[in-house]
């Protein structure tokens, strides 16, 4: 029965995944909010829509300044039309960042290659030449994201459901970082 697969598989992958480098995570976030930067979430698809949840709890639960880039659909359009899709990320990015304080953090299936997630790659590597540290939550084989990233947690998932796997770890990682006791500062409602 599929469900059995499925939940088979989620039980190997919250098994496996990295607890000291999500502590690490943790450890980052606590240290740009202390240093005052701000976090800018990216990611393509069903990891953009984690993003703006992330965003919010990082803001609301943790007091960090964070925002999903993705989130205004007329600058990323309007990027991707007159600019190319590529520049989706940099070109927000770019007269935004204040310093090296901030961070972007990646959530993507991939992680950004040459060929796939190409404006994560760009973004990725733009926040790598310009000293922004690089976070991420990504599929196994992790990208450009885990290749150039500072801290970036890979989820073990299958090849045959890595994307709604990772995309489905993606939310249970930001949840534990949001309700972590070193980064949280407000309690949920429920």
């Amino acid at each position: 029965m599929h469900a059995d697969v499925f939940l088979r598989e989620a039980g190997f992958i919250a098994d496996s995944l990295d607890r000291f480098g999500i502590e690490r995570l943790v450890q980052e976030l606590d240290n740009l909010r202390s240093r005052g930067g701000r976090l800018y979430l990216l990611g393509l698809g069903g990891s953009a829509a984690n993003c703006t949840h992330a965003a919010a709890d990082f803001r609301k639960l943790c007091g960090i300044r964070a925002t999903a880039i993705t989130d205004n659909v007329a600058e990323f359009s309007a990027r991707a039309n007159d600019e190319g899709f590529d520049s989706v990320f940099t070109g927000w990015l770019d007269p935004t960042w204040e310093s090296g304080a901030d961070a972007i953090f990646v959530l993507s299936v991939g992680g950004g290659t040459e060929i796939v997630s190409r404006p994560i790659t760009a973004a990725v590597r733009w926040a790598h030449e310009r000293g922004l540290q690089v976070l991420g939550i990504v599929g196994p084989e992790g990208g450009v994201t885990a290749e150039l990233g500072d801290v970036v947690i890979k989820i073990p998932a299958p090849k045959e459901r890595v994307t709604p796997h990772t995309e489905a770890f993606q939310a249970v990682v930001w949840h534990l970082l949001v309700s972590h006791p070193t980064l949280q500062r407000n309690a949920t409602k429920w």
